[in-house]
């Protein structure tokens, strides 16, 4: 088995453990607190943070967590698991089948392994730079469409609600709104969707492990500011994140006025 393979048992090894942790909750009807407006947290967060955490962690690796003190050794470790526990709690306290688990392997910057899992649709997607991405097993690729017209586009739920996607109203594509981003970059990586972005910052753990399954499948990630994402900085803050297929990516930093930068 090769190292990236074995990155990979690990990763699916950590998931079957994480949705164990997570029967004994029902989406829809947990307790919850806020860390901040509309940004809650349930206990179900902080058990499968703990449980990846032990699954996943070896002595020459760093963590970086939503759900984590920030250990600032990190940035001294070239290998950091980059982890969201559980990504669109608001959809999970909802009872809206768009959340999952969410883990990153990052190498010097570069997010290089990958995967999510979605129990509520039982889901599970794995996938590593050299190796490719698989959807539940079977293998996937990112869509090869090289137009924006008719593509099939996911948007932030939240982001649609607060009315920052009604400049797209009316254009020739279609837009879903959905929860969880980590888990609409895995839909784009198995081309199950053609493109999403975000409008908004989102931190290391929102999107280390879709972009490492986009890059795997053969896609593309971008911030707003045209530059190619890096990962395990000082401050794990992302402008806003752009993911499609290689060959519609020109067209859409077009459309949405960004141009091309140095990574970022």
């Amino acid at each position: 088995m090769t190292a990236r393979a074995q990155d990979l048992a690990r990763i699916a090894v950590a998931l079957d453990a994480a949705r164990l942790t997570l029967r004994p909750f029902t989406p829809g009807a947990v307790e919850f607190q806020l860390k901040a407006a509309d940004n809650p947290v349930t206990a179900a967060d902080r058990a499968v943070n703990e449980v990846l955490h032990a699954a996943l962690v070896r002595d020459d690796e760093a963590w970086l967590s939503e759900e984590t003190v920030d250990d600032p050794t990190r940035l001294e470790r070239r290998r950091v698991w980059v982890v969201d526990p559980l990504d669109g709690t608001k959809e999970f306290v909802q009872g809206i089948p768009e959340w999952c688990v969410s883990i990153g392997l990052v190498e010097d910057g570069e997010p290089v392994a990958g995967g999510i899992c979605n129990p509520a649709t039982g889901e599970v997607f794995l996938g590593a730079c050299g190796v490719g991405v698989t959807r539940n097993g079977v293998p996937a690729r990112v869509s090869g469409r090289a137009v924006l017209a008719g593509a099939r586009v996911l948007a932030s739920r939240s982001e649609v609600g607060r009315g920052e996607w009604e400049r797209f109203r009316g254009t020739e594509f279609g837009v879903r709104p959905m929860g969880s981003v980590a888990y609409k970059l895995a839909l784009v990586a198995a081309g199950l969707a053609d493109v999403t972005w975000t409008l908004v910052p989102k931190h290391e753990w929102d999107v280390a492990a879709g972009v490492a399954l986009l890059l795997a499948a053969g896609g593309e990630a971008r911030t707003l500011e045209g530059g190619h994402p890096v990962f395990n900085r000082r401050n794990p803050k992302l402008t806003g994140l752009i993911a499609a297929g290689p060959a519609l990516m020109p067209e859409l930093l077009a459309a949405l006025g960004v141009g091309t930068a140095p990574s970022a």
